[in-house]
């Protein structure tokens, strides 16, 4: 299996597949309920990755990062208890989402790491040449 590395289809890809795992849940209680959940902030990430390519500022982009990766642990946290509860009988498709979430988590985090020391450094950069122009 070829290994995608573009985030933004990667996003759209875990969407679908959680829009595949509400659709699969009991018709109850609970299971209406994680749905509802699950779907709002599982498709969230896609969308809130466009917002954030067209970001105003490095600072408004890594508040839009952050919230993408919000979204993503509550959907991490919503399919650990569709499988444990148990709400579904395609835990195959929880089985292949969970680890595609954990990659998306840890590749996010490491760009808000990153965005936030870009932003510093430029900063820092700025307070350095006002200072000398003074």
């Amino acid at each position: 299996m070829e290994r995608k590395y573009n985030l933004e289809e990667r996003l759209i890809e875990f969407a679908v597949q959680i829009i595949r795992i509400t659709e699969s849940l009991y018709n109850t209680r609970a299971g209406n309920h994680l749905a509802g959940q699950l779907v709002r902030s599982g498709t969230s990430p896609a969308l809130h990755y466009g917002e954030a390519q067209s970001a105003e500022s490095r600072d408004d982009f890594i508040h839009k990062l952050k919230i993408l990766l919000k979204e993503l642990r509550e959907s991490k946290n919503a399919m650990q208890i569709i499988k444990l509860a148990p709400l579904t009988d395609r835990m195959d498709l929880i089985d292949k989402s969970l680890p595609e979430c954990n990659e998306l988590i840890s590749i996010f985090v490491k760009s808000v790491e990153t965005a936030k020391k870009n932003n510093e450094i430029e900063k820092r950069n700025k307070r350095q040449k006002k200072d000398k122009l003074e």
